[in-house]
């Protein structure tokens, strides 16, 4: 069978390896605490689900919609930021319509650069973000996100060659795997440093809408002159537990918009346009399931950190998203400490290196579990004597 270059030399998934060993492990009979993955483990709230099949009942719904998504949503979409961040966005010229965020990451290289550009990626960053290095046939380079900076790029450390070859920079907040949070000075500082070197930010907000002890992550487009330079992307699937729906959304930049939407031309039509109409009510109507959400969230968090803690693990709380970044003990790789944790306790955790060089040394622990079970899981950690000389 005939295969790609292109294909050939994509690399390989991070999280196939890791569901492999989980697979094995239940395979073998084994209860298995999962908290490696990122997929939302509760169910769309019921309003956003009747809004889809009020949605799908009507034939007009049933057709191609408009390239661009229908205008309905992009108004939506305008009105949500407005309303969450002060930021206003024209739904005409200022928005594209995904099919999830996975989709746009991997578009903006095909879409804004040439074979041999530079890329600029956090380290550790989402590991998807290299499909898009390998698809355009781009280069990249790394920007090390350290604890001592609060896992936030310093971007003085770059070089002069590598400014000159950059010409696109991933930012991520709340961050993935990190859980780091950032501020509107330094998305500030960020504008204007792109500005110098004529680079473009798209920042990936994922997880912008989970946010805990009452602290709102903030939005890109919140920093002076960020749509001069940037797009941001958000996903409707964490803040609304509609991962499977695959539904997000580009705003910012025009000519990055509209590069993205003439990409997508031709590639896609759209969304279905019934999962668009469910999207408007996801963020139109009463947000109060986010902070149910999100609450939920926080509880399962301060069970995490407190078990974490009664045992002996030197750890930190996060202040977004559903993960948190925990330091691996002296003397283990964190592929060697997740590979004890599946085969000794039953617990699934995803090892940092797998999130590039700089998340060696951690593990990454998703809140997706019941408190009882996450408090299990601990417990299982704790049998292993790990932490016995740390809690002495």
């Amino acid at each position: 069978m005939l295969i790609s270059n292109r294909v050939q030399n994509m690399p390989p998934h991070f999280f196939s390896s890791l569901v492999k060993k989980v697979d094995a492990a239940k395979a073998a009979g084994m209860d298995i605490i999962n908290l490696g993955r990122g997929n939302p483990d509760q169910p769309t709230p019921a309003h956003i689900i009747e809004a889809l099949q009020q949605a799908a009942e009507r034939p007009e719904t049933h057709g191609y919609s408009p390239f661009d998504g229908i205008p309905e949503f992009r108004q939506a979409i305008a009105e949500f930021y407005k309303r969450e961040y002060d930021v206003d966005v024209d739904p005409n010229t200022e928005v594209a319509v995904l099919g999830g965020s996975k989709i746009g990451l991997v578009e903006v290289p095909l879409a804004m650069m040439d074979e041999g550009d530079l890329l600029l990626l956090p380290d550790p960053g989402y590991p998807d973000y290299l499909s898009g290095v390998s698809l355009a046939n781009i280069t990249y380079e790394t920007m090390p996100l350290l604890k001592e900076n609060g896992f936030m790029p310093d971007f003085d450390t770059l070089s002069d060659e590598v400014l000159q070859k950059a010409k696109v920079m991933y930012l991520n907040y709340p961050n993935n795997p990190t859980s780091a949070v950032a501020t509107v000075p330094f998305f500030e500082e960020a504008v204007a440093f792109a500005k110098k070197n004529d680079i473009f930010i798209l920042h990936d907000m994922a997880y912008g809408g989970i946010g805990f002890d009452d602290e709102k992550p903030v939005s890109f487009l919140q920093a002076e002159g960020a749509k001069d330079i940037g797009i941001e992307m958000y996903t409707l699937s964490k803040t609304y537990n509609m991962a499977g729906w695959r539904v997000a959304f580009a705003v910012g930049n025009r000519q990055m918009i509209e590069a993205i939407n003439k990409l997508q031309h031709h590639l896609f039509i759209s969304l279905f346009p019934a999962v668009q109409h469910a999207a408007i009510a996801a963020l139109t109507e009463d947000q109060a399931c986010v902070r149910e959400l999100t609450a939920l969230y926080e509880g399962r968090r301060n069970v995490l950190i407190d078990e974490c803690k009664r045992i002996g693990w030197d750890v930190e709380a996060p202040k977004a998203s559903f993960f948190a970044w925990l330091p691996v003990p002296p003397g283990y790789t964190s592929e060697a400490f997740a590979d004890i944790l599946l085969q000794q306790a039953g617990v699934v955790v995803a090892p940092g290196h797998g999130f590039g060089t700089h998340g060696e040394g951690y593990v990454r622990v998703g809140l997706l579990a019941s408190e009882e079970r996450i408090a299990e899981a601990v417990q299982r950690i704790e049998k292993l004597g790990i932490f016995t000389a740390s809690e002495a």
